[in-house]
């Protein structure tokens, strides 16, 4: 049994904490945060210790890994003392405030040989796993264009400051919502190298932006659209879609279906000419624990595997996330032009 602990018990860190302690290769043998509510709460109905300091709680446990499940702005001492100390690290999004810090993170973990990865649960839901394996065979032919999309009501209309309305904790619709489009695009179409007419839009909040929209260039010299906003009370929650047009179709894609369009009928695929629909119920990883969705769980299973294997995960690591974040700050640097 591998022994983990956790850093950060808010939203994240508890959705962690209850995927964790029921998993059938974890002992989760001890928690940190700053709420004595929650540390409390966790001593009386579990076995598992509580420390209010991550440091103390690291050198008196013997972890396998850690999950850090922090304001962005903390990742960065949490995730280096963990590897300083050789421990398997699973860091939330986004993953720095600091292109260097972040650099450090990730020269850390690969010189130590340790397993790292970043919570972009995206990556773990089946709709966008098949639209990256149909890409990388080519499906669509050469590619013409994308957009990538993000819309939620988280805010709504003027109110009081979180750490999601301060721009030194990582709050913002850049941070909180883009990211999750970016890096998407980033490891199924193609890494954007740059970034044009890019607007961070302020529609309630004063200190952070509330939408985010460029035009992206990448790598491979092929552009597309990003469209974020945190503020379009049309949509229930989070609603995160890509769509991919090539000279041979198109497919449309978000978190419950993909729709794909293909002007012949490609025999490999089993597909015919039209609309084809794939949906979520048959595109799903098997998980043992369900929470919020078999995502939450299968980026855990997928961590634990690759600690247990002892070898590198080739999805979501650090310099992934790290590419992600050097992305973002193309677009903060464009914006103010």
């Amino acid at each position: 049994m591998l022994k983990a602990g956790i850093i950060g018990l808010g939203k994240m860190g508890l959705s962690h904490a209850a995927i964790v302690a029921p998993h059938r290769d974890v002992d989760l043998v001890a928690v940190c945060d700053t709420s004595s509510l929650i540390l409390d709460g966790i001593k009386k109905f579990t076995g598992i210790k509580v420390y209010d300091d991550y440091r103390k709680m690291i050198d008196s446990e013997t972890l396998d890994f850690v999950i850090v499940a922090t304001p962005t702005k903390f990742h960065f001492p949490m995730v280096k003392f963990a590897l300083e100390k050789g421990i398997h690290t699973f860091c939330e999004k986004p993953f720095s405030l600091s292109i260097k810090e972040g650099e450090e993170m990730v020269s850390l973990a690969e010189r130590n040989n340790l397993v790292n990865q970043v919570g972009y649960h995206n990556h773990f839901i089946g709709t966008f796993r098949e639209l990256r394996r149909l890409i990388k065979n080519g499906i669509l032919g050469d590619l013409v264009h994308f957009t990538g999309e993000a819309y939620g009501p988280v805010v709504t209309k003027p109110k009081g400051g979180t750490w999601r309305s301060d721009p030194g904790e990582g709050g913002g619709c850049l941070f909180d919502y883009a990211s999750h489009v970016i890096n998407l695009i980033q490891e199924i179409i193609g890494r954007p190298v740059s970034a044009q007419g890019a607007q961070l839009k302020r529609i309630y909040s004063r200190d952070v932006e509330d939408a985010v929209y460029s035009l992206l260039k990448l790598e491979s010299g092929l552009s597309g659209i990003l469209s974020v906003n945190w503020s379009d009370e049309t949509y229930r929650k989070m609603s995160t879609s890509i769509t991919v047009i090539g000279k041979k179709g198109k497919i449309i894609c978000d978190a419950t279906e993909l729709k794909i369009y293909l002007k012949e009928p490609d025999s490999t695929e089993k597909l015919d000419r039209g609309w084809t629909i794939k949906y979520i119920t048959d595109l799903a990883i098997p998980v043992d624990f369900y929470l919020r969705g078999e995502e939450y769980s299968a980026q855990i299973d997928n961590f634990v595997h690759h600690v247990i294997e002892r070898k590198p995960t080739e999805i979501n690591t650090f310099r992934q996330a790290l590419e992600t974040d050097r992305v973002m700050e193309i677009i903060m640097t464009e914006s103010k032009r």
